[in-house]
């Protein structure tokens, strides 16, 4: 079909008419970032000026952006928990926004061990599955005929529970999938999967996966991207298959499910795909019987173009695997969002995974920026920053104005502008703040670490030792990843002695339970989180790490022992000290309990 010449876009020539449409919206919104920004911020408090929060701050019915900055503070999710609260104990009236909070999303931050409750409102899925529209044309700019065959993405949900006023309380993809929106999708053949829906509504995760690759491998030839939404979740489903092939492989050869499958809903659905294919089944069964799995991916999937996973920010740790199970295909990372808003996209899609800026759209939520300076010795508080005041090269955190009612709320996500397209500015993702280890959704940050490590340490007083020092970091080497704790012990001279391997196991599992619920419920109910180990280093380890910082220029007088390390010969260092290492020997606890 030819595509209206006036349709065109300054990012290139669209794939179709539809693109054509959606690369011009870009266009529109970036070039008008300012004035786009000033009618979101006007149309937000314009909607809520009756709520409860906005009349705490008496602006009068005023809507510019001079008023709003003077009238309202800049918070953090603790300001909000006494409204959010009120709202999850059952509260309807209008608190912080004018429209009814439809659910809660529940973001992977925490707050006091919990996961944090965003509130959000229906028309918000509108505006998510706007970005996502966006997403596919500019896709189509760098990589032609993906309308030619299937995406294989491994998508979950995961479990969800109700506040005690009956509010949902989910994650944000969890609540998308189970949307209208996503379930009753139209048609776009630039846009079919591989999983049917009941596959990846399945709430087992084992049945979900188990299926979603069983159909990713009867249409092997079709599949020409694959996906998940963080790198280490397609790690896992490649670890999966390792771990699983003999019985996909079977199915495939017999065309009879396995009795594992025992969801009604699912059984039906992929029972009507399976037919019986030898040639497939031996194919496979060939390629993931050999001892190296170099360039699996593409071995399996021949016609795969590239990888649509998220590996900036924490993700970037899984980078060397990735290209060794993919023969080094192209990462594409396609949009940045959060639980509490959808942010921009990367108009540039196959960059390398270095060079990932995200293009903020102006539409989202009304966007402020505060210099990020740790260093600058000042101790006034920065000035915030309009989207389209920011500079090139510098830091900054995220602070949103929502629709759904969070107003000058500070994200935790530290961005470094890279330059503008047309008048919005682009950002890399540099980290999100405070926190140390991270291997899938997980966020530990150091107040925690510290918790967990003096937690298990009160383990260690019946043998008269204690934890001198200890650092960390995420091993991403295994699959699942897990947690690595360097302890340095002191056991006191006369009546301490060394702590047993039970001792210390139950240390490693004694942090665990420390940890907050979105690590445990990676550990225990999504299986993205391995067990964590306790590795003891000789004693004098740490003055050794200390001499090795100092020979390379850190001052003797302002150091401190880092408690996460990711510097290759720093971790060497303290691999070649270790005495002995010690795993959790199971589960914490954590259960889906009703919210609070």
């Amino acid at each position: 079909m030819a595509v209206d010449s006036s349709l065109s876009s300054p990012l290139g020539p669209p794939a179709c008419e539809k693109d054509a449409k959606a690369l011009q919206f870009i266009e529109q919104m970036t070039r008008n970032a300012d004035a786009v920004q000033r009618t979101v911020l006007a149309e937000i408090l314009t909607r809520n000026a009756s709520t409860e929060y906005l009349r705490r701050y008496f602006l009068a019915g005023a809507t510019d952006p001079n008023t709003f900055k003077d009238k309202l503070p800049v918070i953090t999710y603790e300001d909000l928990q006494p409204e959010i609260q009120r709202i999850a104990s059952g509260d309807r009236s209008p608190i912080l926004s004018s429209h009814p909070i439809s659910e809660f999303l529940t973001s992977s931050g925490t707050s006091a061990g919990e996961r944090k409750l965003m509130p959000t409102i229906k028309e918000e899925l509108d505006r998510r599955q706007l970005l996502y529209s966006l997403l596919m044309p500019v896709m189509n700019l760098y990589v032609p005929g993906l309308d030619k065959g299937k995406g294989l993405y491994f998508l979950f949900v995961k479990s969800e529970t109700r506040t005690p006023g009956g509010l949902l309380a989910r994650p944000v993809l969890t609540s998308y999938y189970k949307s209208e929106h996503f379930k009753t999708r139209p048609y776009d053949p630039y846009m079919v999967y591989t999983s049917p829906n009941e596959a990846i509504l399945c709430p087992d995760s084992f049945q979900s996966m188990y299926t979603q690759m069983l159909c990713g491998l009867l249409e092997r030839h079709q599949v020409l991207r694959l996906g998940a939404v963080f790198a280490s979740g397609l790690l896992r489903a490649i670890r999966f298959l390792q771990l699983n092939w003999s019985d996909l492989a079977n199915d495939i050869r017999t065309g009879k499910l396995s009795s594992k499958i025992t969801d009604p809903s699912l059984r039906d659905c992929i029972e009507k795909i399976l037919k019986p294919d030898e040639e497939s089944a031996d194919f496979i069964s060939e390629e993931c019987s050999k001892e190296n799995w170099e360039g699996i991916v593409t071995r399996i999937w021949p016609k795969t173009k590239y990888l649509d996973v998220i590996v900036t920010g924490a993700m970037a740790q899984y980078i060397p695997t990735l290209d060794y199970y993919s023969g080094g295909l192209p990462l594409a990372c396609t949009m940045y969002a959060s639980s509490e808003c959808y942010f921009g996209l990367n108009l540039n899609p196959m960059c390398k995974p270095s060079e990932v800026s995200y293009t903020i759209m102006p539409n989202m939520a009304y966007f402020e920026f505060l210099p990020h300076e740790p260093n600058s010795g000042s101790d006034s508080a920065p000035k915030l920053v309009d989207l389209v005041d920011v500079e090139v090269g510098k830091e900054y955190e995220l602070v949103i104005t929502t629709y759904a009612g969070l107003y000058r709320y500070r994200v935790g996500d530290i961005l470094r502008v890279t330059g503008f397209h047309n008048a919005a500015p682009q950002f890399h993702f540099v980290r999100r703040k405070n926190v140390v280890l991270s291997i899938d959704s997980d966020k530990t940050d150091e107040a925690e670490l510290q918790k967990a490590v003096e937690n298990a340490s009160k383990l260690l007083k019946e043998v008269k030792t204690s934890v001198v020092e200890y650092t960390s970091y995420a091993d991403t080497t295994t699959i699942p990843g897990h947690y690595v704790i360097y302890w340095e012990l002191m056991v006191k001279e006369t009546e301490g002695k060394w702590p047993s391997k039970e001792t210390m196991e139950q240390c490693c599992l004694a942090m665990e339970e420390s940890l907050n619920s979105v690590y445990r419920q990676g550990r225990v109910a999504d299986n993205s989180i391995g067990a964590l180990e306790i590795r003891v280093v000789k004693s004098g380890t740490f003055e050794e790490l200390m001499d090795y910082a100092i020979s390379r220029g850190a001052s003797i007088n302002q150091y401190k022992v880092p408690r996460c390390v990711n510097f290759t010969p720093i971790m060497e260092l303290l691999d070649s000290r270790v005495v002995s290492a010690h795993f959790s020997p199971a589960l914490p606890h954590w259960t889906p309990a009703r919210r609070r």
